[in-house]
C-alpha cells in the first residue's frame, strides 16, 4: 500500500473513503498539523485506490482490514499510534480498534460508515437548507453536474466546495478500480466485517473524537451516537450546515475540534 508521511513525532494514521485517496485526508489535515509539532502523520491509499493496486486476494471488507493491519506494522512496527477515519476509512479504523486496540492512544472519526448496508442506516433525506439561484447560476454549466444538490447555496460554500471536488474527489475518482471495488462495495455481505467491531463493552477507552454532518445524507447522524457509549473519552459533535464530505466551508469549527482531541490525547498519554 502507497502511503505519504509528512512531519516528525508519534505516528497518526490517516484511512481516507472508498473511492477516495490519501488526497482528502491530507488536504482536511494538514492546514491544522502545520501549528501543532510532534505528529508524524502516515496517509495511506487503499487497495485499488489512489496510488496503490487492486489486489487480487482481496473481495470484501475483512481483506481491505488485513491489507491495511500489514501496511501499518510495516511501517511503524509494533509501535504506538493514533488513528483516524473518513466515513469507510471510520469503519476500517473501528476494525482496526478490534484488532490493535491496546497499542491505540486516540481515535478519530470523520462522518464515519457506522452501518454497511444502505437500507439499514438512519438517514434523513436532505434538501438545500439555505438556496440562492444566482450563486448557483454564477457555476459554469460543465461544473453544475459535479457539485450535485448544494447543500448552502452561498458563494463561499460552493467555492470551497468546488475546491474540495477539483483537488480531491475528482482525481479520486478517476484513479479509482472500480472494476475491483464496486462488487464489494455493491454486496451488503462483502461490504461488511465477517464480524462485529463493536462486540466489545468498551471499544475504546482513550481520547475519542466523533464528527458527523447534521445533513449527511449518506451515513446521517444519528448511528454514529450509537458508539457514544462505547468510547467513554469521546466527544460527539453534530456540525449544521454539513454534509458528508465536511468540513467544506466549516474548517475553523473542524480545526478547533481536532486539536481539542489532540491536547486530550497529550494529556491522557504524553508522548516521549
Amino acid at each position: 500500500m502507497w502511503s505519504r508521511t509528512e512531519g516528525r513525532g508519534r505516528d497518526i494514521i490517516f484511512i481516507h473513503g472508498w473511492m477516495m485517496d490519501h488526497r482528502d485526508e491530507v488536504r482536511t489535515y494538514e492546514p491544522i498539523f502545520a501549528g501543532a509539532a510532534g505528529w508524524r502523520r502516515h496517509y495511506f491509499d487503499l487497495p485499488g485506490m489512489g496510488r496503490s493496486p487492486a489486489r487480487p486476494d482481496i473481495r470484501d471488507m475483512d481483506g481491505m482490514l488485513a491489507a491495511l493491519l500489514e501496511a501499518i506494522d510495516a511501517l511503524i512496527g509494533g509501535g504506538r499510534f493514533l488513528l483516524a477515519g473518513t466515513s469507510a476509512g471510520g469503519y476500517l479504523a473501528r476494525g482496526v480498534v478490534a484488532r490493535l486496540s491496546a497499542r491505540i492512544d486516540g481515535l478519530l472519526l470523520r462522518a464515519p460508515l457506522v452501518i454497511p448496508p444502505d437500507g439499514w442506516r438512519d438517514v434523513d433525506p436532505v434538501s438545500p437548507i439555505l438556496s440562492d439561484a444566482a450563486a448557483l447560476g454564477a457555476v459554469p454549466e460543465a461544473e453544475r453536474a459535479a457539485l450535485g444538490e448544494v447543500l448552502v447555496q452561498t458563494p463561499a460554500y460552493i467555492r470551497a466546495l468546488r475546491e474540495k471536488i477539483c483537488d480531491a474527489v475528482a482525481p479520486a475518482s478517476a484513479l479509482a478500480d472500480a472494476a475491483f471495488l464496486s462488487p464489494i462495495r455493491q454486496d451488503a455481505c462483502r461490504y461488511s466485517f465477517s464480524f462485529d467491531p463493536d462486540a466489545v463493552r468498551v471499544l475504546f477507552p482513550g481520547p475519542s473524537l466523533v464528527v458527523a454532518g447534521r445533513h449527511d445524507d449518506s451515513v446521517g447522524y444519528r448511528d454514529a451516537w450509537r458508539l457514544a457509549g462505547k468510547l467513554p473519552r469521546s466527544t460527539y459533535a453534530v456540525i449544521d450546515r454539513a454534509e458528508h464530505g465536511l468540513p467544506i466551508d466549516q474548517q475553523d469549527l473542524f480545526a478547533a475540534l481536532v486539536r481539542d482531541w489532540l491536547a486530550r490525547v497529550a494529556e491522557a498519554r504524553p508522548g516521549p
